[in-house]
């Protein structure tokens, strides 16, 4: 760990010039206290540092947070081991994945499936006076994209550990009307900043101060969001288990199951003080704490348990972080760099997953090393299966 300045640490070996400047700017608010903690996988990020750790008091910024609210992980540890897939064509496998969940920006469900009904049901009442709201923001109703996965860097991958074990790992979080929500909110905290005329050095730092109806509209709208992506992760997987149960003729037989955020807010306790804890590209690592930590589409990814660290408000890193921008790796790389990268791995080859080739993130073993004091490795796990959507 660097302790840059009285406002700013990092546990980031690997960080640039761009990124330390932004996550400066972040650090120097006023209500941003002790300090804005950067994790090994910092990297440049809208609104905030991806990989930025936030406590504030007496406001949130809803941009820090990010448009992807509750975007986060889930696995599965399997009873199953890679001898069980025996000669079987894993490719049928991804075909079948692509099939029953709705891939890419954009793409939902047609209907509300027999799984995802008590989930959304749910979700309606949790929402209550709200739900005119949020069924008002989007084209699509937000109970279609329940299960549904998007695009970027997220993904559905079928893995195994050291031993040999399958797990299934995806990531994803609360789609569309999550956007539309975190959208809203950020226009708020715009809008109230330039009433009230609080000069920002960016305007995605605008903020809404604790006590306030829109303060409160965004906490609940907040949470829900968390919750919808959670519940969208749950759904997915629940398909996920189902499809491969017949792919091996076996019912599969979940030994462990992981559910973590990476993008959200919470009331927490550090440092002597209650704060407004914001973890963009961070994910909680109390003490004993279960986490997952995806490197990219053709490295390792880790299950974790949390150190609770201290200093960095029980965080730890939420993956490789990006080295290329997304335009910056579609000039750079090739098909047949993604196929070197992909050597043994069942994927869609397609040019329109160049910006997430493995080149295109940082090193996920100096993320990791860097890592060493916030999260002890459980396990690490290699693709067989990645489904993205594009």
């Amino acid at each position: 760990m660097q302790k840059i300045n009285d406002k700013l640490y990092s546990w980031a070996s690997i960080l640039e010039p761009a990124t330390l400047a932004q996550a400066e700017r972040t650090a120097a608010m006023p209500f941003v206290q002790p300090y804005l903690a950067l994790m090994p996988d910092a990297h440049l990020g809208a609104g905030a540092t991806v990989g930025s750790v936030i406590p504030t008091v007496g406001a949130i910024m809803p941009a820090a947070v990010g448009v992807d609210i509750g975007c986060g992980m889930i696995a599965v540890r399997t009873r199953f081991t890679r001898d069980d897939l025996g000669g079987r064509a894993l490719g049928d496998l991804r075909r079948s994945v692509e099939r029953r969940i709705p891939l890419s920006a954009g793409h939902y469900n047609r209907t509300v499936g027999t799984t995802a009904a008590p989930r959304v049901a749910a979700l309606a009442e949790e929402a209550g006076d709200r739900l005119p709201f949020y069924e008002g923001l989007t084209r699509v109703g937000w109970e279609l994209q329940l299960g549904s996965l998007g695009s970027g860097n997220h993904f559905i991958e079928l893995t195994a550990d050291e031993d040999g074990t399958l797990w299934l790992f995806l990531h994803s979080g609360s789609r569309g009307i999550g956007n539309k929500i975190a959208g809203h909110h950020i226009r708020v905290a715009q809008d109230r900043c330039r009433e009230q005329r609080v000069r920002l050095p960016d305007r995605d730092l605008a903020h809404l101060g604790e006590g306030t109806p829109e303060f409160d509209a965004y906490l609940r709208d907040l949470e829900w969001a968390q919750h919808f992506a959670l519940a969208n992760r749950e759904e997915m997987m629940d398909r996920f288990l189902e499809l491969l149960g017949r792919f091996l003729g076996a019912e599969v037989e979940e030994r462990e199951r992981i559910n973590c955020h990476h993008n959200f807010t919470a009331r927490e306790h550090h440092l002597g003080q209650d704060v407004w804890l914001s973890r963009k590209g961070a994910i909680r690592a109390d003490a004993g704490r279960p986490g997952l930590i995806p490197g990219s589409m053709g490295t390792a990814s880790y299950v974790v348990t949390g150190k609770g660290d201290p200093a960095s408000f029980a965080s730890s890193p939420h993956g490789a972080g990006r080295a290329y921008a997304r335009r910056a790796a579609r000039r750079t790389f090739t098909l047949e760099d993604m196929d070197t990268a992909m050597v043994g791995i069942e994927y869609r080859r397609d040019a329109a997953f160049l910006d997430e080739i493995p080149a295109a993130y940082k090193d996920i073993d100096v993320v990791m090393a860097d890592a060493a004091d916030l999260v002890e490795v459980r396990h690490t796990l290699r693709q067989l299966v990645n489904v993205k959507g594009d």
